[in-house]
């Protein structure tokens, strides 16, 4: 994987091949950033990033100057690496807490002006997580959230659904609180 931009643009990250996370591809994840670069400033922003994986998402958000980044991730293998890349890059400002995302959401009494979740495609709570994120009020009025996964997925009747992208095999669903929808798409 690479960082698509900012003050680690370009560089590569290579994942241990005994990493069972399915990192968000570099051309849907340039995608994705091309779309967030129009709908939020990065600069001073606080990040949720849930089911971090191989924290490349993440470490993208750090590389565009986010004021902090929190990555949940459980698995032990993925963790340690987000670790030594973190270490790698001197990286000061991404706080990895390795939990189960569940247990966080439900215990986290804190806002975030974005929050990104991926996880696996196949998660038996994945239809959950929207009303998750919305009814704990994790996301800041003028917040985003986006929601990576497969094409069997469809959020657009949930009620802070704004708009859908995809990209080859993978999805990204945005939500707004409703205070705050734009309704484009």
């Amino acid at each position: 994987m690479r960082i698509i931009s900012g003050k680690f643009k370009g560089r590569r990250i290579s994942a241990p091949t005994n990493i069972t996370a399915r990192p968000t591809t570099d051309f849907a994840k340039e995608g994705l950033f091309n779309i967030l670069n129009n709908m939020i400033d990065f600069e001073g922003i606080d990040v949720l990033d849930l089911f971090a994986g191989t924290g490349g998402i993440g470490i993208e958000f750090v590389s565009r100057n986010c004021k902090s980044v929190i990555s949940i991730e459980q698995n032990e293998r993925q963790s340690a690496f987000i670790r030594k890349i973190c270490n790698e890059l001197k990286i000061n400002n991404l706080t990895l807490i390795k939990t189960d995302v569940f247990k966080f959401v439900g215990s986290c009494h804190t806002q975030f002006d974005m929050i990104f979740a991926d996880p696996p495609y196949e998660l038996e709570k994945l239809e959950e997580i929207p009303n998750l994120i919305f009814d704990k009020k994790l996301l800041k009025s003028d917040g985003l959230f986006v929601l990576e996964h497969s094409s069997k997925n469809n959020f657009s009747l949930h009620p802070n659904f704004v708009s859908h992208r995809n990209y080859g095999s993978v999805n990204f669903s945005f939500f707004e609180t409703n205070e705050n929808k734009t309704g484009n798409d």
